[in-house]
């Protein structure tokens, strides 16, 4: 094994022993860390803005975009965050945020028609340039993802009964929509969630998944080809109901996948809030052992086949077997989780929580 593959896979083995460490712990009181070897650390962003996009770029730098059109960003691991918002944007909401590094960002805003706006930064969030603004008012964006750094895709609520699709060539300078022939029908009612900035994903170069809920089935949408051409496959979580579907997505590779949903309304139970895929989500089977609640986010551990976490209002879940079973191990609010691949994980949530996964030998 070469020196990196060593260093590779002391990374791997040192962060599931943090996450596997949170299974030994009680429930932690207010999102508080779990007297155990590991746990949720909060850090000081000091702002009760909602974090809904998360992304980590590694150990030290990551950012995060919120309500009020907040941006932090920090490059010290969150032991500090410097406000980084866009000048004039206290009036949008974002909703997610794909990092190149520690000075390239691209945000996005939603909302219907001009509220939905993507931004870009080159040095670090000190000057923002947007790069593009809707203009239809039957649009409403949700989420948008990275394939590699120049080439990306952001989706809208369906228009004309299908989806919209808006790709990048350039990292995210100027953005161009995609001819929808490709996409097919959306359900009456159906829709995305703007809820983590998972509910559009993508792994390797060339594939992408869509989330959805709100229609009669919560199904889940795959391309091959950046967003041309797509295919829809139901999903096991529970739909129906404009409150439930799919919020979360994540794939650790074109194949293997987790899906996380529910019903976000708090009066509401979610009895099938998770389910998995080996097939680049042609088929999906539901978790034996789902998330007791409504989970809105879920990131794979680093260099892990088996290890993930899922993140909701009411707490944190961890699977060691690919998403077939979770257990609650946090229960702290948190609507969307990013781990890096040196080895560190993060997630954000309301009234200004960011938090990294920690262990008392470490950090």
């Amino acid at each position: 094994m070469t020196s990196k593959g060593k260093t590779r896979r002391m990374m791997s083995v040192g962060l599931i022993g943090a996450a596997l460490a949170l299974t030994l712990a009680a429930p932690a009181r207010a999102g508080e860390t779990p007297t155990a070897a590991a746990g949720w650390q909060l850090t000081p962003t000091g702002t009760d803005a909602r974090f809904r996009g998360l992304d980590a770029v590694d150990r030290s730098t990551a950012w995060a975009a919120g309500s009020r059109g907040t941006v932090l960003r920090t490059t010290d691991g969150g032991r500090s965050w410097r406000n980084v918002s866009p000048a004039g944007a206290g009036d949008l909401e974002f909703r997610d945020v794909e990092a190149f590094d520690a000075r390239r960002a691209v945000v996005l805003a939603i909302g219907e028609g001009e509220a939905s706006r993507v931004l870009r930064t080159e040095d670090g969030g000190a000057t923002w340039t947007e790069s593009f603004r809707n203009t239809d008012p039957r649009a409403f964006y949700d989420c948008m993802t990275f394939f590699d750094r120049r080439h990306g895709l952001a989706m809208s609520d369906p228009v004309d009964g299908k989806y919209r699709i808006l790709a990048t060539r350039d990292g995210g300078r100027s953005w161009q929509v995609l001819p929808s022939a490709g996409m097919p029908d959306a359900l009456p009612g159906e829709a995305g969630f703007a809820a983590s900035g998972q509910c559009l994903v993508s792994s390797g170069p060339r594939d992408a998944w869509l989330a959805t809920g709100g229609g009669a089935a919560a199904r889940v949408l795959h391309s091959a080809d950046r967003g041309l051409t797509w295919t829809a496959t139901t999903t096991p979580i529970p739909a129906g109901d404009p409150a439930r579907g799919v919020f979360g997505l994540a794939f650790r590779d074109r194949a293997h996948g987790i899906a996380v949903g529910g019903d976000y309304r708090k009066d509401q139970p979610s009895p099938q809030a998770g389910a998995v895929t080996d097939d680049a989500g042609r088929t999906w089977r539901p978790a034996a052992t789902p998330p007791p609640a409504y989970r809105s986010g879920v990131a794979w551990l680093p260099h892990s086949k088996a290890a993930a976490l899922a993140v909701g209002p009411t707490g944190t879940d961890l699977t060691t077997d690919g998403g077939r079973t979770w257990r609650t191990v946090d229960t702290g609010s948190y609507d969307t989780v990013d781990c890096t691949a040196d080895g560190s994980c993060w997630a954000s949530g309301e009234k200004g929580r960011v938090a990294r996964l920690v262990t008392k030998d470490k950090d």
